[in-house]
């Protein structure tokens, strides 16, 4: 159980930036991750099938990874999925968005508070429940992003063009008074230096991701399922679409780069829950 890894998911390559953080906070465990990039974006599709999605992933990470804890590193899919997940897995799941919004809460001096993400999850209204269920006194601002979500997967992070988009779809925070921007969708924390201009030196940034991994330490501490074995550390990778994009994302984005992709057809998600 303690060598067993730690499954994430994830729409596209953005729930990479959640995977940094788990290696960073807890570099004693093995991870396992899934990227769903042949389905890419989750952002305009329905809950349902984002749930479908999801549940096809986990169950696939638990049949050929035996994954101890999942995380679902991806904000549409933690918005349509989350407590389907949580009461159907046998084992703990861990989405980003209530930690998001706790560190928002936490961070926020004036109680404005704004969200960036894809049409799902702004759509869900999923972090402005629970940003007033930590404070009843802070008020949202969310905005759809979905721009921003294609300039990271094509890895343009800071060019003019990608700068230009940035400040393009974050026009309508300007003159709202926040003082904490929520980077709702896991790709965005790559895009934090354009993001960061956009929004100006006095909005600081939340990325969820990080709330989210230490999250996964406490729950795996408190059920003392934490990895101790000393054995090395263990680190696969699939995609459902081109191994080569997601290696050199991977690679680039990653502490670790990985040592090896491996590519994973839809139709073996599709029948993995009828394996089930």
């Amino acid at each position: 159980m303690q060598t067993d890894p730690i499954g994430l998911m994830d729409s596209g390559v953005g729930g990479l930036t959640v995977l940094k953080e788990v290696q960073r906070v807890l570099p004693a465990e093995n991870t396992v991750f899934l990227g769903d990039q042949a389905r890419l974006p989750y952002g305009p599709r329905s809950a349902e099938e984002v749930t479908t999605f999801t549940r096809q992933i986990a169950t696939y990470l638990r049949q050929h990874a035996n994954m101890k804890l999942f995380i679902i590193a991806c904000n549409t899919a933690t918005a349509a999925a989350l407590s389907q997940m949580q009461a159907e897995l046998p084992v703990p799941v861990v989405g980003v968005i209530a930690p998001g919004a706790e560190m928002a809460v936490q961070t926020t001096k004036n109680h404005q508070i704004g969200v960036i993400a894809t049409e799902g999850t702004v759509n869900s209204g999923q972090y402005q429940r629970d940003i007033s269920a930590a404070d009843v006194n802070s008020q949202v601002i969310s905005v759809a992003c979905p721009q921003m979500v294609t300039l990271a997967e094509q890895n343009d992070l800071d060019s003019d063009h990608a700068r230009q988009i940035v400040a393009q779809n974050l026009a309508p925070l300007q003159g709202t008074g926040i003082d904490t921007l929520v980077m709702g969708c896991t790709h965005f924390p790559l895009l934090r230096d354009a993001i960061q201009a956009a929004v100006g030196p006095d909005v600081t940034l939340v990325d969820p991701g990080v709330a989210a991994a230490e999250k996964a330490a406490a729950i795996l501490k408190q059920q003392h399922a934490l990895n101790t074995s000393g054995e090395p550390v263990t680190a696969t990778y699939y995609t459902t679409g081109d191994v080569e994009q997601f290696n050199q994302l991977a690679s680039e984005w990653l502490d670790m780069a990985p040592k090896a992709v491996h590519h994973l057809p839809e139709s073996v998600l599709d029948t993995s829950v009828e394996a089930e």
